[in-house]
């Protein structure tokens, strides 16, 4: 366990690269196992999430190998040519992994253990389980639908017409991995438009997917199954997730200038930056372009405006889930009141973030009023006292979004333990202090 403190920093400066977008890094070791021949992946993030992702792939028969020039080279076992792990799939704190696999696995005629640490046990996987149950796979789960749960896939899989319940990407790419062993047109219907990474990224290996608006206003995704995937080079743009934490520094912190170079900006990934926009910052996408499906650009950023309050767009819940701590930071340094809602889906994460982010902010000072899906937030136009030392529950986007608010409050905010930022952005403390950040050990 590693605590950290962070104090008052110095105006943000410089250009940097960001670690690469861990739902890209997943999607590209998971199908690159599938291809027959070689796949090469640059920009993988190195994070413990996703290297759980490439051992259970290896576990399952593909050859994934690091070589010293940076690269991974994925040497597949074609679709439907996974085979039974010898041991349990150790997942450590993936969701996105354990979710995402099992959907994998199920059309699979072979059975697979997935476990994880003590917060991956804790949420929820019932909602990937009802649809691949329809696909005829079946489950021995815990209790409550959670880990440890054993697959037993099928060697006879349904293709399935599913409409989504709730907004779920991840729910969304693990039917879509079960259909590609599936014979027959897999359909998913959703309400919301949620991140197609997976979708894009099946275009990119040569799997036909189309995305049809519907008169109601859903969306079909339609994919015909046991279609073969194409090797290919997959590059893997910054993360913009991860980008959003020396965003909103920068943004705080006045005489700030930021170059992030070559951030994914996916249209279902930028809520953040288009509310931090409407909120007064100084945000701008440079040099866009199209890179292995998915759109990037530069992010610049500077430190020269005031934040104001706003009612966040429900609409942009999905685009930006995984954003709102970070967001709440933001808003609690604004000038006037800030309201979000649809936040269910935050419960249900790495933590209760909804609560953690309340509790939190509550410590440092900050006038606010939780609900059961919402936040309001009280800004007084000004970073909040802060002084706290904020408990992490293991959830590495609460440990990293307190030092970004202990970069800017009147007193240092410290975090009990800041081993979960390994999990999916293992540099944050070293980029962070390069471009003028003061957070460091807690020496006990």
């Amino acid at each position: 366990m590693t605590s950290l403190i962070s104090k008052k920093s110095s105006p943000l400066s410089g250009i940097t690269k960001i670690s690469g977008d861990k739902s890209i890094s997943h999607r590209a070791l998971m199908l690159g196992a599938l291809t027959v021949g070689e796949t090469i992946i640059s920009g993988l993030l190195e994070s413990e999430d996703v290297l759980n992702t490439a051992n259970a792939m290896r576990a399952m028969g593909a050859q994934i190998k690091h070589h010293s020039d940076g690269l991974w080279r994925c040497y597949g076992v074609g679709v439907g040519g996974l085979v039974q792990p010898e041991n349990v799939l150790e997942m450590g704190n993936s969701g996105t992994s354990t979710r995402l696999l099992m959907g994998l696995v199920s059309t699979h005629p072979i059975i697979t253990k997935f476990q994880g640490d003590a917060s991956l046990t804790k949420r929820p996987m019932n909602r990937i389980i009802e649809p691949l149950e329809m696909m005829c796979a079946n489950f021995d789960a815990s209790e409550g639908g959670c880990l440890p749960i054993t697959v037993h896939g099928t060697d006879h899989p349904l293709s399935i017409k599913y409409e989504l319940p709730v907004a779920s990407a991840q729910v969304k790419s693990a039917i879509l991995l079960a259909g590609l062993n599936s014979k027959g047109r897999t359909t998913i219907i959703e309400r919301k438009p949620t991140r197609d990474h997976t979708e894009n990224m099946l275009n990119a290996f040569g799997v036909e997917v189309i995305t049809t608006k519907l008169d109601n206003g859903h969306y079909a995704i339609n994919m015909l199954g046991q279609q073969e995937l194409q090797p290919c080079a997959i590059d893997v743009p910054g993360d913009p997730s991860s980008a959003a934490f020396p965003t909103v520094a920068a943004i705080l912190t006045k005489g700030s200038k930021l170059q992030l170079s070559d951030i994914g900006i996916n249209d279902r990934r930028i809520g953040l930056y288009l509310t931090l926009k409407e909120m007064g910052a100084d945000i701008t996408f440079e040099y866009e372009h199209i890179q292995s499906g998915e759109k990037i650009a530069n992010i610049i950023v500077k430190g020269n405006s005031e934040l104001k309050g706003i009612n966040v767009d429900p609409a942009l819940v999905p685009s930006m889930i995984d954003e709102f701590p970070i967001l709440a930071i933001a808003a609690a340094c604004a000038k006037g009141t800030t309201t979000m809602t649809g936040l269910a889906e935050l419960r249900v994460k790495e933590s209760d973030r909804l609560l953690m982010m309340a509790n939190g902010l509550k410590a440092c000072g900050v006038n606010l009023e939780m609900g059961k899906d919402s936040l309001t937030i009280h800004g007084t136009g000004k970073p909040p006292k802060g002084g706290a030392e904020i408990k992490t529950a293991m959830d590495h986007r609460i440990a990293m979004s307190f030092l970004i608010l202990g970069s800017v409050s009147d007193e240092p905010i410290s975090i009990d333990d800041a081993t979960s930022i390994q999990t999916s952005f293992p540099n944050f403390v070293k980029l962070m202090n390069e471009l003028g950040c003061n957070i460091n050990p807690i020496n006990n």
